[in-house]
């Protein structure tokens, strides 16, 4: 299939494969789209892709949800990214041809890679029909999103954000936040850990004025790419091209010197200056709680340049599933192969959405001497966005990480404890909220793999752990609830297991209360019990969640002999976190009602 030319064609496209639905009725951008947003990308499949034509205070449509199935992630990217993770495994495994016919037989693989470069256009773009600066200028008129009712304003989710090192003039694209503050003005949301932060830093450095253009509406393959956790030095747009297999057409900004996408529907041009911040947020952030309100640098629009009749590109982020998890599973299969160079004992990895992408890696690994998969955690830990994963569970071959029983199940199986679990310290996301300090926490390594001689655990005789008699919820409820009027309900997803996993949903009252009511599971002879928050209705993936959101392993993860009692609870000063607790996101009733009879005439759920 032939790569997506703009955001338009891609659009047609889902039309024509039955996967957008139109929606005609008068939606708010103040949360009503974003309500609708997410009732779909929580249903069967990840739901269709909407397009919503009638947005208050705007002729814009709105797209929402592009990308939140596989197949209309295949659709983005011309080919599944499976498929295009054995084309990067085969690029990265190239060898200098040995003779004649070896380089003929290359020829084709050299000749698509002189096709990734991007191309600068002459004249006039697409991005550039319409012009709009100065005074002309005015970002309250797109129909931005304002996703939850706790966000702090508007914000563009879909940008595209170009910048240029100072010292070497490269370009560089990545995805980041921007909230409207006013009609010229918009916070500029560079976590510290990330490229378009450090261009900033060395432009601070020098007192230099940093130019700054965000393409919004772009190709998929080119969105897509602004999300993709590159090494540091590649570039987005010459990626891009390699999975396009066609070169991405760039165009020279209006009032800036910087390229941007030819054919993107929006583009927003201007600088920010060295020293000026303003408070930003809070946000509805893709960990499914309130990214705090925080000092980040300010966006000076000089110009808006967009195509005649636009198309306004959006997602929204939440309490997984969303359709941010699709785009990680790209990310997931497609870089695969490059983690395999520098470790080529992985066989598979997996990043649950439960674990909101920074949570929670599942690696399966080719085991050949002893602590190799303590070896994997620490070089995780140190190694580029992997050093944001706060829990790695290291299975063995025969383990399909993707299958989620499955590994869960074969850890309950396999671990010994305390000696399979490695406790360690390291940097976090930005936006962890579960560890009492900013940007670091602890870490957690679950060594599942089948120990060899001399390994830790290795002599431990494998016996059935907990009495049987627990293993039933309901008797675990039974033997707890006097103690802890608070317990909704006691969840064992694996009761077949050697080891006893045990869910203690709860209610919490009082500061330590999930602590107590964990160990007082394994006082009873759980092996591995686990204090959340939540009701008895709420769905095991929605508790996961919590559990991974609300971890930090070195405070809440307690090993008592060989039993281990962990506290995922939301926590307060009097348990030692000083920070603020975020709140979970939701719609206000009134809007899920309007939105769930729209979904019902659509045939959305």
């Amino acid at each position: 299939m032939a790569p997506f030319a703009s955001l338009r064609d891609f659009v047609r496209t889902l039309e024509t494969h039955r996967e957008l639905v139109r929606v005609p009725h008068r939606f708010s951008p103040r949360l009503e789209v974003a309500a609708l947003a997410d009732l779909a990308m929580k249903s069967a499949g990840g739901g269709k892709a909407l397009l919503f034509e009638n947005v208050e205070g705007s002729s814009v449509p709105v797209l929402v949800n592009a990308f939140g199935s596989r197949r209309r992630l295949a659709l983005a990217l011309g080919a599944d990214a499976e498929e295009i993770g054995r084309r990067l495994d085969g690029l990265l495994h190239l060898s200098p041809p040995s003779g004649l016919a070896e380089a003929l037989r290359l020829a084709p693989r050299l000749f698509e890679l002189r096709g990734v470069l991007p191309r600068r256009r002459k004249g006039r773009p697409p991005c550039q029909e319409v012009v709009l600066t100065g005074e002309a200028v005015d970002l309250t008129r797109l129909p931005v999103l304002t996703c939850w009712p706790g966000d702090g304003g508007p914000f563009v989710t879909l940008p595209c954000v170009v910048t240029k090192d100072p010292e070497t003039g490269r370009q560089n694209m990545g995805m980041y936040r921007l909230q409207i503050f006013d009609r010229n003005t918009t916070g500029m949301h560079w976590h510290l850990h990330k490229d378009g932060s450090l261009s900033h830093r060395a432009h601070v450095k020098r007192g230099a004025r940093m130019e700054v253009a965000a393409a919004i509406g772009t190709d998929p393959v080119v969105t897509y790419c602004a999300t993709a956790p590159l090494p540091r030095g590649v570039d987005e747009m010459m990626f891009a091209g390699f999975v396009r297999k066609a070169p991405v057409e760039l165009a020279r900004c209006v009032t800036v010197d910087l390229w941007v996408p030819a054919g993107a529907e929006f583009v927003l041009e201007g600088y920010v200056l060295p020293g000026e911040e303003r408070v930003e947020g809070p946000f509805g952030d893709h960990t499914g709680v309130y990214s705090p309100a925080e000092p980040y640098p300010v966006f000076h629009v000089t110009a808006v340049t967009h195509r005649r009749e636009p198309i306004y590109s959006a997602t929204v982020v939440g309490i997984p599933p969303m359709e941010d998890a699709w785009l990680g599973w790209a990310t997931e299969r497609l870089f695969l192969p490059l983690l395999k160079t520098q470790w080529p004992e992985v066989v598979e990895l997996h990043l649950p959405a439960e674990g909101v992408f920074h949570n929670l890696c599942l690696a399966s690994l080719d085991k050949t001497y002893p602590l190799q998969a303590r070896r994997l955690f620490q070089g995780f830990w140190g190694s580029g966005q992997m050093s944001f994963t706060k829990i790695v569970a290291a299975f063995d071959a025969d383990v399909d990480v993707r299958d989620g029983h499955a590994s869960l199940r074969a850890a309950l199986d396999r671990i010994v404890i305390p000696e399979d679990l490695v406790f360690s310290e390291g940097v976090l996301d930005a936006l962890d909220h579960s560890s009492p300090h900013a940007l670091w926490g602890g870490k957690l390594g679950v060594d599942a793999t089948r120990k060899l001689s001399g390994e830790p655990g290795a002599d431990v005789p494998r016996v059935d752990r907990a009495p049987r008699s627990l293993a039933t919820p309901q008797s675990l409820a039974d033997a707890l609830s006097a103690r802890f009027p608070g317990l909704r309900d006691c969840r064992v997803p694996a009761p077949e297991a050697r080891l006893l996993l045990a869910l203690l949903v709860l209610d919490k009252s009082r500061p330590g209360e999930g602590s107590e009511v964990a160990l007082a599971a394994v006082d009873l002879g759980v092996d591995v019990a686990v204090a959340v928050e939540g009701r008895a209705a709420d769905p095991t993936a929605l508790l996961a969640w919590r559990v991974l959101s609300s971890v930090d392993p070195t405070r809440d993860v307690r090993v008592v002999g060989r039993r281990v009692a962990v506290d995922a609870t939301a926590k307060g000063p009097a348990e030692g976190h000083s920070r603020t607790w975020p709140d979970e996101l939701a719609h206000p009733p009134e809007v899920r009602t309007k939105v769930g009879t729209v979904a019902r005439e659509l045939s959305l759920t």
